[in-house]
């Protein structure tokens, strides 16, 4: 709850940035990315939903535990054999929450806050140097949460895709070292997907943006939760609540 408190407060920061410029085409700029901001927010709580309530914890140390023994047990694909039907939900709702990353971070398709055709680059139009130095520092700091968060969340975290038995027999940190280059290699993984959007798909209109936001990505969300929340009390796996 403190993380996505913390990074929903990005939203003002940019609000702030495009008003104090004094200039009506960065205020524009401001509002615009607002706007895609906190629409995608909501998609990305109700697909967190999905995860929380197959895990049946909000602590992400033990959401990523949980996911231990073998990526068949990662949220990805449903979070165990037993679940394993939830799979056809949650492979959607890991999509659903990349693309949102995208838009909630201003990337490639979704850059519309600082394309450089559309209201003169947006925002950050009237500032250099340092202060474009701390939007850009911002920007791609969030980019590296949300990479954190999908792997934490859907791909097992610091757990490796496979059992390791053999880990007991390391010293504590040594196996910390294993965990945290496991966790390394997924976050920089999902950096690289990133980055490779930028270069494959084309921009999108604010219109399309937004429908995509509150029209399918909402609805599709919701309706997994509901999903997930009925498996977890009329499925297999209820004793495990």
């Amino acid at each position: 709850l403190y993380l996505l408190a913390i990074s929903s407060l990005g939203v003002y920061g940019i609000i702030m940035g495009g008003w104090a410029s004094n200039s009506k085409y960065p205020f524009l700029g401001s509002l615009r990315s607002a706007a895609q901001m906190v629409s995608y927010e909501v998609s990305i709580g109700f697909v967190i939903i999905t995860v929380i309530l197959l895990a049946g914890t909000m602590n992400l140390q033990a959401i990523v535990m949980a996911q231990g023994g073998g990526f068949w047990n990662w949220n990805v694909l449903g979070g165990g054999l037993a679940n394993l039907p939830m799979a056809l939900v949650m492979i959607p709702m890991t999509v659903v929450f990349f693309i949102s990353a995208l838009a909630e971070t201003n990337r490639p398709p979704f850059d519309l806050p600082e394309a450089e055709s559309e209201l003169v680059a947006g925002y950050q139009v009237e500032y250099s140097s340092t202060p474009y130095l701390l939007f850009m520092i911002g920007e791609y700091a969030n980019i590296v949460l949300m990479c954190a968060l999908i792997t934490i969340l859907f791909f097992g975290g610091w757990q490796a895709p496979f059992p390791t038995p053999f880990l007991e027999s390391w010293p504590s940190t040594a196996q910390s070292f294993f965990g945290f280059m496991w966790f390394f290699a997924k976050t920089v993984f999902f950096f690289f997907l990133f980055a490779m959007v930028k270069a494959i798909v084309p921009r999108y209109r604010y219109d399309q943006l937004m429908r995509l936001g509150w029209k399918i990505f909402l609805p599709t969300s919701l309706v997994a939760v509901v999903i997930v929340a009925a498996w977890r009390v009329f499925g297999p796996a209820q004793g495990a609540m």
